[in-house]
């Protein structure tokens, strides 16, 4: 039996019975039969459904993100936006989805040559609890736009949110067996990957997990896309505006609770700034409202989980042994982690070098150029960093010095449909979103006529 669980309140919400061997294989014989026929399908017919599931996620989204705040404790005014955000991604494939997919001609010595893109067949979607529904929509909304068909393993700690996400699909008109949750545990999401009806699979999660499932994927030769967290610098630069650069690097750590793989966990500061920067940063993290995530005002919610708290809890202390200094907060009260900043964190500190999944933040000073390049890419993660200065000219300079999967200069970094998202080194491999994300799992086929 799978419980989902209140954070805020320690209260089972609801249990749910994990799907039998024969369920499961019904389910991916559902998912195959419908592939055969919806690969067929029109490209205005998928948008035409498509804008339905975004037009459904609007006039729900209290419902939807009520369910997100009660299930993994994201302030329902975040978890609104996560549901927005969702209908936003719809709709971008849905209008972007044909063009991405386009033939590609290309001149050779033949009559004709060119390169389509079409869709493979059931993919196998395992996703987090951080972000319970945009997780999934990012790989849903394009998956089911090239033809193909979606299953579900989502966390055992969000499955309303889970079954809700059938529901949005299903309430928009697709047939059935275009997207389905299967309701079950880890142990059984080998047995699926091997499944001959299930051609890809994509994981977000940690890079334990990730490196699981592409160890069985690729014994099978099947194409998996992983996006595995991060540690993501937030590097201000001398001639950074102050004010600007402190509203945005409060809003990279502190939303969702600091629970999101690109949220900035390393705050780099140029030793000259440093003194003015965290006096307005501690003033304005202090500011932020913790409470009960339904409350409109809460800024702070719980952790998801109280073990998440915990380990985060230790990753603090430890940094204090190794000589790190809390300059606010460091209490934790069951899940609930007050937001807390580290002064004198060096790279050798866990508030350094691991991942770090809720309301702390490290922060480390540079004396020059080159230190503050080598403090982000000494990390093993590589998803994105995010750099502050007025000299546009100079930040243009910096971009190819960074290791990562993406740069934003004066910006947090984002997901966004018209961008690819994805990272390098143990943050994992491939590209969700634009239509890099669209062309993962799709059949690039070479097609020539002498």
């Amino acid at each position: 039996m799978i419980e989902s669980k209140n954070p805020y309140t320690g209260e089972v919400i609801e249990k749910f019975k994990e799907l039998t061997k024969s369920q499961i294989d019904e389910a991916l014989e559902k998912a195959d039969k419908r592939y055969k026929k919806w690969r067929k399908v029109s490209f205005n017919e998928r948008a035409e459904l498509m804008l339905n599931a975004a037009a459904e996620l609007k006039k729900n989204k209290e419902d939807y993100a009520r369910d997100i705040s009660l299930e993994m404790g994201k302030p329902i005014t975040q978890a609104i936006s996560e549901i927005e955000k969702c209908a936003w991604v719809c709709e971008h494939y849905a209008e972007n989805a044909e063009n991405h997919l386009a033939s590609k001609t290309i001149n050779t010595d033949a009559s004709k040559s060119y390169v389509s893109y079409e869709p493979i067949g059931v993919v196998l979607a395992i996703m987090p609890w951080n972000y319970p529904f945009w997780q999934v929509f990012r790989f849903a909304a394009p998956a089911l736009m090239a033809g193909n068909i979606g299953v579900l393993k989502h966390a055992s700690s969000v499955m309303r949110s889970a079954n809700n996400i059938q529901k949005v699909f299903e309430r928009a008109g697709f047939p059935d067996a275009c997207f389905q949750n299967l309701v079950l545990g880890s142990s059984k999401i080998e047995d699926i990957i091997r499944d001959p009806r299930v051609k890809a699979v994509t994981l977000t999660g940690s890079k334990p997990a990730g490196a699981a499932v592409a160890s069985v994927a690729s014994d099978e030769i099947k194409k998996s896309v992983l996006e595995l967290g991060g540690s993501n610098a937030l590097v201000v630069f001398k001639d950074a505006n102050i004010e600007e650069s402190v509203k945005t690097c409060v809003m990279a750590r502190f939303q969702n609770t600091g629970q999101s793989c690109i949220a900035g966990k390393r705050l780099i500061l140029h030793q000259s700034i440093a003194d003015e920067f965290m006096e307005e940063f501690v003033r304005q993290v202090r500011e932020l409202k913790s409470g009960d995530p339904l409350d409109k005002d809460t800024f702070i919610g719980t952790l998801a989980r109280e073990d998440l708290a915990e380990e985060l809890e230790i990753q603090i202390q430890d940094s204090v042994k190794d000589g790190a200094k809390i300059i606010l907060g460091g209490k934790r009260d069951r899940a609930y982690l007050e937001p807390t900043i580290l002064t004198g964190v060096t790279p050798d500190m866990k508030m350094f070098t691991e991942e770090t999944f809720g309301p702390a933040i490290g922060v480390t000073t540079f004396k020059d150029d080159k230190e503050a390049i080598d403090l982000v890419n000494m990390s093993k993660f590589g998803l994105g960093v995010s750099i502050f200065t007025e000299d546009m000219d100079f930040a243009e300079e910096l971009v190819p010095e960074f290791e990562d999967g993406a740069v934003f200069v004066n910006e947090l970094v984002k997901s966004d449909p018209r961008l690819p998202f994805g990272g390098t080194k143990i943050s994992g491999y491939g590209r969700e979103l634009s239509e890099d994300g669209i062309r993962e799992f799709v059949n690039k086929k070479t097609v020539f006529f002498k």
